[in-house]
């Protein structure tokens, strides 16, 4: 059981504090040792409640989870976060869902970051435009939005790189695009090289592993390579 595998490690798995340079981290779940942009950070706050630290950056000591909603909800259940900080800890019951959320804002942000520093052509015909000039990096797509919309961008992109993938992102929605781009009814966008895409890439990443428990590194909704 993995929550066992946590008790018998002892403290082994906890950080002396946030460092965002380290390139790997152990799972106290799975004992995976993972590279930190595939994990989540979890601290205990002043109150003794466990808070997901999705930006790394929350003062005290941490400990780590494989970043999937199942591995989440497997630590609660078996209270592995008590075991890992061998202290006694507060976990919500709805701990998996507030690290969804927490997860998706600072993707958001993100995106809103990389708006503001003009790497993001939002609507179908700036992106469109994009694909032929710029260096982009990734599509958008609105959840909910139409696929041909889509299958049109995703198709300029490999008459003019037929060789390279392209990361699809389609699983935020209409909503939550219009937000972090400070414009209404978004569906499509391209998001174009530069520090900020990076940035929201990897956060974008991080939420796709989350809501489909890893399946996203393997090609599905949360992020696709448009290669065929």
């Amino acid at each position: 059981m993995a929550a066992t595998r946590v008790a018998e490690h002892g403290g082994a798995e906890l950080d002396a504090g946030p460092h965002p340079r380290q390139p790997q981290r152990l799972c106290v779940v799975t004992r995976a040792v993972r590279p930190v942009a595939e994990l989540i950070r979890f601290v205990i706050g002043p109150d003794g409640e466990v808070v997901p630290d999705v930006k790394g950056k929350l003062p005290g000591r941490g400990v780590w989870l494989t970043a999937t909603r199942q591995t989440t909800e497997t630590a609660v259940k078996h209270h592995a976060f008590a075991r890992a900080f061998n202290r006694e800890a507060r976990v919500p019951a709805d701990l998996a869902l507030r690290t969804e959320r927490l997860l998706a804002r600072a993707a958001l942000d993100a995106l809103a970051i990389a708006g503001k520093s003009g790497l993001i052509a939002a609507g179908f015909a700036r992106a469109a435009a994009a694909l032929q000039r710029d260096d982009v990096v990734a599509l958008l797509h609105a959840a909910e939005g139409s696929a041909d919309g889509a299958d049109k961008l995703q198709a300029l992109w490999r008459r003019r790189t037929p060789e390279k993938a392209l990361l699809v992102i389609e699983f935020l929605t209409a909503a939550q695009l219009d937000l972090a781009l400070a414009r209404p009814n978004v569906v499509h966008a391209a998001l174009l090289a530069g520090p900020a895409s990076d940035t929201a890439l990897s956060r974008l990443r991080r939420l796709g592993r989350f809501r489909t428990d890893g399946a996203g590194d393997r090609g599905n909704r949360a992020g696709r390579a448009a290669t065929q």
